[in-house]
């Protein structure tokens, strides 16, 4: 996926968090709804003056838009996990003590 792609599902996703209309970011940015939809699909990438703005009407640091591993299904992180667990008897060894030292803590 594309870092387009990527930013705009993290936007929408953050839009959608903060119980925010495609029409309400578009007006605080004044920029059309259309284009607020191309953002979010990643069509377009936005400008950083208007990138700026939409982080202030959502109330996030600029390093918060660009974190993307929110997006992986649960069974996908698995699996990478496992794979590279299989790898790295000292990456196992670390991630299981890693495990039991927040098992308990849920």
């Amino acid at each position: 996926m594309n870092i387009k792609k990527l930013l705009g599902k993290r936007l929408q996703e953050i839009r959608k968090a903060r119980k925010l209309t495609q029409e309400q970011v578009a007006e605080f940015v004044n920029l059309e709804t259309v284009s607020i939809s191309n953002i979010e699909s990643g069509k377009y990438f936005p400008t950083a003056e208007n990138l700026d703005k939409i982080l202030r009407v959502l109330n996030i640091k600029p390093s918060e838009i660009f974190f993307f591993e929110s997006f992986a299904p649960q069974d996908e992180l698995i699996k990478e996990m496992l794979d590279a667990m299989q790898k790295d008897e000292k990456l196992t060894r670390m991630m299981y003590k890693f495990y039991c030292t927040v098992k308990y803590t849920q």
